[in-house]
C-alpha cells in the first residue's frame, strides 16, 4: 500500500505506520540520511473536502515550524487531509 508522494519539496512513500497509535509513515531523503515521520492517530478517519476537514486545515495551519526542520507530523497529516491554505479540497 506504499504511495509515493511529495511534501513541502521532498520526495518519499507514504506506508502504513509501524509506531505504536500511528496510522502513517512517510519515509524519505534528508540531508544524506533516511528518515521517516509518523503521523495521524490510529483508529480515527479523514474526510478531505468536508466542513470537517475545513476545520482540520484551519486548526492546524497555525501550528508553527522550525527552520530547517525537514517534514514534520503536522506536514504529513495535511497532506492527507489535502490542506491547500486553511481549506481542505477535493
Amino acid at each position: 500500500m506504499a504511495r509515493t508522494a511529495t511534501i513541502r519539496g521532498f520526495r518519499g512513500t507514504i506506508t502504513k505506520a509501524t509506531a505504536k497509535g500511528k496510522k502513517w509513515k512517510f519515509t524519505y531523503t534528508y540531508k544524506g540520511k533516511k528518515r521517516s515521520v509518523s503521523a495521524g492517530a490510529k483508529g480515527y478517519s479523514i474526510s478531505p473536502a468536508t466542513k470537517r476537514g475545513d476545520s482540520y486545515c484551519a486548526r492546524s495551519a497555525g501550528i508553527n515550524r522550525k527552520k530547517g526542520s525537514g517534514v514534520t507530523p503536522n506536514d504529513v497529516a495535511r497532506y492527507m487531509w489535502k490542506c491547500r491554505g486553511k481549506k481542505s479540497v477535493r
